[in-house]
């Protein structure tokens, strides 16, 4: 069970890349993002955030006994934060358009989350799997209003 927990948390693989697993694994969750983005179904991608939520509480116990407290390679809880990112975002038909807004969603994420300002970094005090979690749910609210507000101001992004 503890190895099944551990493959969860790095986001089915996407954490055990060498270098940047937190980049690594929000791109991969771009994947199935992108697919649920094409719904425009809102429910759904709250469905899904709330599971990447809860699997990365699930995990933190059997990835923190494996590689000590907040490992980078636990990348689930990226997974949740960067579809937070996306909350209330539409999809055109314009294939363009829409991978410009995952683009740009992706790096304001990555930002948020990498410089942790704003009080995210503050988050990171608490234990276990809420101290992994909520600091990248913070970044995804963080980047969904840049990104939503990027929109507004150029709505032909």
């Amino acid at each position: 069970m503890k190895a099944l927990q551990r493959f969860i948390g790095v986001g089915f693989g996407s954490g055990l890349l060498p270098t940047f697993p937190g980049t690594w694994g929000s791109l991969a969750a771009l994947l199935p993002i992108y697919f649920i983005l094409l719904t425009n179904n809102i429910y759904l991608l709250l469905a899904f955030i709330v599971l990447c939520s809860l699997l990365t509480l699930w995990v933190s116990a059997a990835c923190e006994e494996q590689w000590g407290k907040d490992p980078s390679k636990v990348v689930m809880d990226e997974w949740a934060g960067q579809a937070v990112c996306f909350i209330s975002i539409y999809f055109a038909s314009d294939m363009t358009y829409n991978l410009a807004v995952l683009g740009a969603g992706f790096i304001l994420f990555r930002f948020f989350d990498i410089l942790k300002p704003l009080g995210i970094k503050k988050l990171q005090k608490f234990e276990g799997g809420i101290g992994i979690l909520i600091d990248d749910l913070l970044a995804g609210l963080y980047a969904l209003i840049c990104l939503k507000t990027l929109i507004f101001i150029w709505p032909n992004f």
